[in-house]
């Protein structure tokens, strides 16, 4: 017979297949058990370092560097798409956000802006401010987070070619964010130029440029 799991185990199981740098909430299992039964789990799971708790109601299974050797602080994106999913809100990431997190803004960021159809709230991660604003927007239909962040960063550049080094960093994020090491494997930009297909044309063209240019480039690299 088949041992039945406990909640910890099924709560690990998820978590952990989700991967490092996963964020989540006790809305997230809510289909595992009663949320008071989730709740007290989560927090032991916390405090035997097995997850971590990152603020009130809300974890994550964090990264880790295995060059620095520790632990890396909260995946920003991760958080805030949690906490939507956590109120049932709809957010986007503003472009200076998605600049941020590409790495293609030189200032240092001390606040992330996700427009949402929730209230204006504002939460604290460190020395990070998470910012939704309520705003009435349009959805860019668009199936990935990834794919979203991508099309808000480059817009956010402006209708004109990607610098070398611009190319560079944006697929450097597309690189870490699908968890692949030196190129892109044909899966993923198939998958990224299909979720974007129908965005401004310009923003199709400089989207391709990377997927299509960068990669040919790379893999020469390590051929």
């Amino acid at each position: 017979m088949n041992k039945v799991k406990t909640i910890e185990e099924q709560l690990i199981s998820r978590i952990y297949g989700n991967g490092r740098g996963w964020s989540f909430s006790k809305k997230d299992f809510s289909r595992l058990g009663d949320s008071s039964s989730i709740d007290r789990t989560l927090s032991r799971m916390a405090e035997k370092g097995l997850i971590r708790r990152v603020m009130r109601g809300l974890y994550d299974y964090p990264a880790y560097s295995t060059l620095l050797k520790t632990t890396l602080s909260p995946d920003i994106d991760q958080l805030a798409h949690a906490l939507a999913r956590k109120f049932g809100w709809q957010i986007q990431i503003s472009g200076n956000a998605a600049l941020n997190l590409m790495g293609l803004s030189t200032q240092v960021p001390t606040q992330y802006i996700y427009l949402s159809d929730g209230p204006s709230k504002t939460y604290q991660v460190g020395n990070i401010d998470v910012h939704f604003k309520k705003i009435h927007f349009t959805q860019l239909g668009l199936k990935y987070s990834q794919s979203e962040i991508l099309v808000q960063a480059i817009q956010a550049l402006g209708n004109r070619s990607l610098l070398e080094d611009e190319r560079q960093k944006i697929y450097a994020y597309l690189l870490s964010s699908s968890s692949e090491k030196d190129v892109l494997s044909q899966k993923v930009i198939e998958r990224t130029l299909k979720d974007t297909q129908y965005v401004t044309s310009w923003i199709v063209r400089n989207i391709r440029q990377v997927l299509l240019d960068t990669n040919k480039h790379s893999e020469s690299k390590t051929a």
